[in-house]
């Protein structure tokens, strides 16, 4: 079957120029080392390390005894160190790892956002430096879904509101932000790297569809100024008995129809997720980030299947992977086995990440004057911690400015009548849910009873909508978008043959990970 992008096919060649390059070069090579003094230059006694995986964005070769590597070269590449765990790479004044080259010797095409300036030659050898690091198996990991600040009021935002609160967070080992760094305005690409260094921690970034060059007339050239300001949007790294992949899953323009973009993977993709994975045993957990969700949400065909299928079956002697995306400005969770038609015995897992600007920095203003933003299916803004211990994973949910056990919302009447039936109910927004956990509530330390999971509009985001439409004047800020079908919501009809007088209501969750989440609130009965 003929694979969605096939018109997308990386040829390896330079731009098309109608002349010879003067820069051709057939190869790159050099030594990935150990930097003991740590000064980016390769001193005498400075060996090579052996089997490191570097990369051209196709092809992997791993370094010989001596810490040598060859690889094809184009004129249009970045290679690149797999970083192998136990050792770092130096960090630029960004905290971002520098442990790549990008090589494009007539720079970037123009357009309306810079890209690279003319790199020249490729320098022979071009080593890489490393560091030796003491890397625990039992880890943690920031995790970001679209930050995506339009302009410096939004990036103010970001600043006061999520960077404040993590910047005190000194557990984690790193992060990542999955994708739209910024809308659009790619000139921001540089405020947003000042304000993730406050973090303090070394920080990894996905390509998002608003970190694009939209005047680019390929799917190869709308990475231009990404490169430029990140390096590349397609590379790899190990931490501890994990081994992460990144991926730039934006096609761009539209391979089928020429207009707007489409989630799917090139096949020098594809190519090196293969070339990657033939070096890594089969035992580490696959952590893949990208942008674009695999599984299509919001009735929305967001992925090329074929890609998508291509991907799981390349992933397919692997028991323990997770995806990681964004995108959707929601939260869901996502099961990938034998009842979705994939063919293993132990599911993939996709958790498409909540957005840290929320519902796109809208709504009402907290105290510090930062829009609250809860997302449209009614989960707040927030960011997850990914938690590995070995290959194995846990991840929580952290509400912006809240208790870290703030995990469900409740919505109910205040009062019902006693003794009588009444229509209304109890409903339980468990913001990390999925369709495999439990819930269950209790009124008054009686019997838990299980809550039944619906798809419907939160309640408590819908009435908030409302109450923004229903302001006889205006009030800061932008409304907040139209409620979506949460996935992630429970309710059971409210307990009323009781006494009048006050009552207790206690809701319990079981996730995914049998950790075990709670809430309470109270009603009356009158």
């Amino acid at each position: 079957m003929k694979r969605c992008i096939s018109a997308f096919i990386l040829t390896g060649v330079a731009l098309s120029t109608g002349a010879v390059s003067v820069f051709a070069q057939t190869s790159v090579r050099g030594t990935v080392y150990e930097d003991l003094n740590r000064n980016g230059q390769r001193d005498r006694k400075e060996k090579g390390i052996a089997g490191v995986g570097v990369s051209n964005g196709r092809e992997v070769s791993l370094t010989d005894a001596s810490g040598k590597y060859l690889l094809p070269a184009s004129d249009d590449f970045i290679v690149f160190v797999i970083k192998p765990a136990d050792y770092q790479p130096a960090l630029d004044e960004y905290n971002l790892p520098r442990s790549y080259y990008r090589h494009k010797p007539y720079g970037s095409p123009d357009s309306f956002y810079k890209g690279m300036d003319p790199t020249g030659t490729l320098p022979a050898p071009l080593d890489f430096a490393l560091y030796k690091y003491d890397e625990p198996e039992s880890f943690i990991a920031l995790l970001f879904g679209d930050t995506q600040p339009y302009n410096e009021q939004e990036m103010e935002y970001l600043k006061r509101g999520i960077i404040a609160e993590v910047q005190n967070i000194r557990e984690a080992s790193f992060g990542i932000t999955l994708g739209d760094l910024v809308g659009d305005r790619l000139d921001l690409h540089l405020p947003y790297k000042q304000i993730i260094k406050q973090t303090g921690i070394p920080w990894y970034n996905v390509m998002g569809n608003h970190d694009m060059n939209y005047d680019a007339k390929e799917d190869r050239l709308s990475d231009e100024s990404f490169e430029a300001c990140f390096g590349p949007n397609n590379y790899a790294f190990n931490y501890g008995k994990a081994h992460f992949i990144v991926l730039d899953d934006i096609l761009y323009p539209h391979p089928l129809t020429g207009k707007g973009y489409w989630g799917g993977l090139r096949d020098d993709q594809l190519a090196f997720v293969r070339n990657d994975l033939a070096h890594v045993p089969h035992d580490r957990l696959i952590v893949v980030s990208m942008h674009i969700p695999l599984i299509d949400s919001k009735g929305v065909k967001a992925f090329c299947d074929a890609d998508r299928q291509e991907l799981y079956k390349i992933l397919k002697d692997y028991p323990d992977v997770l995806f990681l995306s964004a995108h959707t400005h929601i939260q869901t969770q996502h099961r990938i086995g034998k009842a979705q038609g994939v063919d293993r015995e132990k599911p993939l897992h996709e958790y498409n990440a909540g957005a840290v600007c929320g519902d796109w920095f809208s709504g009402i203003l907290n105290e510090k004057g930062i829009p609250v933003s809860t997302m449209h299916d009614g989960t707040p803004a927030g960011y997850a911690f990914l938690r590995i211990e070995g290959n194995q994973y846990v991840l929580d949910y952290k509400v912006l400015g809240k208790p870290d056990d703030y995990q469900i919302a409740l919505y109910h009447p205040k009062a019902v009548p006693s003794q009588r039936p009444a229509s209304a109910s109890i409903y339980a927004n468990f913001f990390m849910g999925s369709p495999d956990d439990t819930v269950e509530c209790r009124i008054d330390n009686g019997a838990w009873t299980k809550m039944q999971r619906v798809e419907e509009f939160d309640p408590a985001y819908y009435r908030y909508v409302q109450d923004w439409d229903y302001m006889e004047h205006l009030a800061p800020g932008r409304r907040p978008s139209n409620p979506v079908v949460c996935t992630h919501l429970w309710k059971t009809r409210i307990t009323t043959v009781l006494p009048a007088g006050e009552h207790r209501i206690e809701v319990r969750a079981k996730d995914r990970f049998d950790q075990v989440h709670t809430a309470k609130s109270t009603y009356k009965t009158e």
